[in-house]
């Protein structure tokens, strides 16, 4: 980790988004505290007495704190990752009670939901990767080894939408027809649509398309959002460096590659148990469980496909596979149009109206998130985690034009900054992009301030419902009231988007660990900005605000240090003349700074900052140069990464 970076420019006046961001970070520290008394028991589980009466629930327990070890490893309190482990071994216990887990994993559902359950699990094996390996191990396998029954490596699919610890877990419910509500259907219409497309829709309970035929139809095969898989087993390869994972990652994504390839381009979303893509519905590409045409959508398609991608891609180090994502979502941009959200066809009106507020009258471009027989529908305007996710992996200049034309498409100005928090935890992509773009110099300030606003809602809430009885119905409450926000922290500090919510590992250009502490995340009293994530020049500020104690940190080229610094130029200043003489009242301003280069050549880079110092990094960033990793600085380098741990 040589050189060493000595911070030389004096602290005079802390800037805002400093201050803002360490004044952030003292008041999540209060509020997970709060709510872990007044939500969980004294073994970590949530308060709740009821029962779960349908497979659903298992990710609405875990997703209360998925993001409680990622604010660890942005530099969170130090007890903080006990805690988060708590939880987990507490709901784990729980959702076992309740029949809802079988030796710790979900018996069986659909990957839209077993992805966000996971997130959780994920961070924990980031900040604490030994004392979950076996665990990470052990999940992944039931998909790796087709003995579990969730494999099959002769048609290369995964063998049926509801999957799992649990091999007698088939179909889509426990019942004769799927458990859908009036509300949900009037939201998202009816699977199968084409079945009755010239007849009335029967009731619910009498629907054929909400029975036999989704069991048919349905309960079978494999589903492109199963896809989200290949996030469990990325996971463990980081972990382990079998080169079984990433063998099944290549073989699993590479034939859905393959799929999308032979249908044009767009990805199909169903495959029949003998492989064929839409043997079980007369051919339609379209119509598998949590696909093209029900319920969510390119919501759902378009999450697990990039997840599975970049999987992909960081397994083999072959981004074509990101060819899985690309095609249907230029295909999406292509059929766009320009509207008011409020003559929409969007199926999504709850979260747009709370995330657009005004500007649901201002036209801007909506693309269309499904398709049927009907051709392409579900009109929204286009979200950007899976362009900027395609961008932020391969910093090539089509993956940014393409963001680039969406944001001259868009009528709404992406410098604009609300205070709203979806339970992703993100959707502030557009105002970080115009930051980073340069269009935007207070975004840093203002997005904090937007986090507390969130945070201080939140508390709100926490106040208004600890000691409600909670129905089954209302289990979201626990993470519509988590209280935990990091997506400002993740951009402002990591140079990375928040995380694909549905199964994503973590992307970052840069993140840090306390050398004093030995421990992930920023020490305390020290702030950082990343205002540049060109690999060429990604630049990071350090201000260590602390008046009188000194910090030492260490940069980190990547989420799993997988990129290389080549060299770092640094600020300084050489002069201390400023201070003044022994009777002069005030002080001067600090001499004009200078700068240094430094080869770096690996993926650490140790910076020491004196008390009431600044530095700005400009890094020469390699990108993915080694395999990911967990290990940390503090680890014994193996023999490969000895010799260099390239690819």
């Amino acid at each position: 980790m040589d050189p060493v970076i000595m911070a030389s420019v004096p602290l005079l006046e802390p800037p805002g988004w400093a201050t803002a961001q360490r004044q952030l970070f003292d008041l999540l520290d209060q509020v997970w505290r709060r709510f872990a008394r007044d939500f969980t028991g004294p073994d970590g589980r949530l308060n709740y007495d009821g029962q779960l009466t349908t497979r659903d629930g298992v990710d609405d327990f875990y997703e209360t704190f998925f993001n409680w070890p990622q604010l660890y490893l942005l530099g969170g309190a130090d007890d903080l990752l006990a805690e988060s482990e708590r939880h987990w071994e507490g709901v784990t216990r729980q959702l076992t009670e309740l029949g809802m887990l079988k030796d710790e994993y979900e018996r069986g559902y659909d990957w839209f939901h077993q992805s966000e359950s996971l997130l959780l699990f994920y961070f924990l094996c980031m900040a604490a990767p030994k004392r979950w390996t076996e665990r990470a191990l052990r999940f992944a396998e039931l998909y790796v080894d087709p003995a579990h029954g969730n494999y099959d490596p002769e048609h290369r699919i995964i063998t049926r939408p509801h999957n799992g610890s649990d091999p007698e877990r088939e179909g889509l419910s426990d019942g004769d027809a799927y458990p859908w509500l009036p509300q949900e259907a009037q939201m998202y219409g009816f699977p199968l649509n084409w079945i009755l497309a010239d007849g009335e829709s029967p009731p619910l309970e009498s629907d054929p398309r909400l029975g036999e035929q989704m069991r048919r139809r349905m309960g079978r095969g494999d589903t492109a959002v199963n896809l989200a898989a290949s996030g469990l087993v990325l996971n463990a390869l980081i972990l382990s460096g079998d080169t079984r994972y990433r063998d099944w990652i290549a073989e699993y994504v590479g034939a859905w590659r393959e799929r999308a390839a032979a249908a044009g381009g767009v990805l199909p979303d169903n495959v029949a148990p003998d492989g064929t893509v839409g043997g079980l519905h007369e051919g339609r590409p379209y119509g598998g469980h949590y696909g093209w045409s029900w319920p969510h959508g390119w919501h759902s398609v378009g999450h697990a496909a990039t997840v599975a991608a970049l999987a992909a891609a960081e397994a083999t180090g072959d981004d074509s596979y990101l060819d899985l994502v690309r095609p249907a979502l230029d295909e999406m941009i292509a059929r766009g149009k320009v509207m008011p959200f409020t003559e929409a066809d969007s199926s999504l009106q709850s979260k747009w109206v709370a995330q657009l507020r005004e500007d649901v009258h201002t036209p801007t471009l909506h693309v269309p998130f499904r398709r049927g027989d009907e051709g392409w529908f579900d009109y929204n305007p286009m979200t950007l985690p899976v362009p900027v996710a395609l961008w932020h992996h391969t910093a090539a200049d089509a993956d940014r034009a393409r963001i680039e034309r969406l944001r001259e498409a868009s009528g709404i100005d992406w410098r604009t900054v609300r205070p709203f928090r979806s339970k992703e935890e993100a959707h502030h992509e557009e105002s970080w992009f115009a930051y980073l773009s340069g269009d935007d110099p207070d975004y840093p300030e203002r997005i904090l301030a937007a986090a507390q606003a969130q945070v201080r809602h939140r508390m709100q809430r926490m106040e208004r419902y600890r000691g409600l009885e909670v129905a089954e119905a209302d289990i979201h409450l626990w993470q519509l009231t988590n209280p935990v926000v990091t997506e400002a922290l993740v951009q402002l500090t990591w140079g990375g988007p928040q995380v694909l919510y549905n199964g994503g590992l973590q992307q970052a250009r840069v993140r840090y660990y306390d050398a004093d502490s030995r421990r992930p995340g920023l020490p305390p009293s020290v702030a950082a900005l990343v205002s540049s994530i060109d690999p060429q020049a990604t630049v990071v500020e350090l201000v260590n605000l602390d008046p009188t104690a000194d910090h030492t940190l260490i940069v980190q080229a990547g989420a799993f240090a997988q990129h290389t610094i080549r060299n770092v130029r640094h600020t300084r200043s050489r002069d201390d003349s400023w201070i003044g003489d022994l009777y002069d009242y005030g002080h001067s301003e600090p001499v004009e700074e200078t700068s240094e280069a430094h080869d770096v050549n690996g993926p650490w880079l140790r910076v020491h900052l004196p008390r009431s110092t600044r530095v700005r990094l400009s890094l020469e960033l390699e990108l993915r140069t080694r395999p990911a990793s967990y290990r940390t600085p503090f680890d014994e380098p193996s023999d490969g990464q000895r010799e260099g741990g390239s690819r």
